[in-house]
């Protein structure tokens, strides 16, 4: 079984550096409605059949430029991770600490984030299951911080993938196979 896993494309948003707490949701909310750059993504030579992408307009607009007009799978099990404002703050702070207090308080599992690391694992688990239970080769246009989950939770049921990294850039393909594949 063949997966290509894609980080969409390139937003086309410009992030305030110094933000408040209302400040930073609201980016994250302008972020999420932002068209993608169509330059940032090329086109794929495979003639994978099967095409899944999130609920978000980005991997849409990834997937279109990639595959052309289709009919994609959507799923919210492939949704980003969300993030809001790590605490209720009217003191503007840098975009940096925003993001690390964030996904630090998603790796501990708070409640002041939408969803914790246990849940995006579970998240992640349900769309691993269905897609080895349809035994089909696929691509799936999704986004680089749920990557990391998705690609560790394939690795965990015997998909390897090309190539691993830290940060994956808009519009990279992984390919991750399984079985007698390689």
């Amino acid at each position: 079984m063949r997966v290509m896993i894609i980080r969409h494309g390139k937003v086309l948003h410009d992030w305030k550096k110094w933000c408040t707490s209302d400040e930073f949701d609201e980016q994250c909310a302008l972020y999420d409605k932002a068209p993608i750059d169509k330059a940032s993504v090329d086109t794929v030579n495979d003639d994978i059949q099967k095409v899944y992408i999130s609920d978000l307009d980005r991997t849409r607009q990834t997937a279109e430029k990639l595959f052309g007009e289709a009919d994609f799978d959507r799923t919210s099990l492939l949704n980003e991770v969300p993030l809001r404002s790590g605490f209720d703050i009217a003191i503007r702070l840098p975009l940096s600490a925003w993001n690390v207090l964030g996904r630090l308080q998603w790796l501990i599992g708070s409640k002041r984030q939408p969803e914790g690391r246990n849940q995006t694992s579970k998240r992640a688990e349900q769309f691993v299951n269905m897609i080895i239970e349809r035994n089909e080769d696929c691509a799936i246009v999704t986004h680089g911080f749920f990557m990391h989950t998705l690609i560790r939770i394939m690795n965990n049921v015997g998909f390897k993938a090309d190539k691993e990294r830290v940060n994956y850039r808009n519009g990279e393909v992984i390919l991750l196979t399984r079985g007698c594949e390689r």
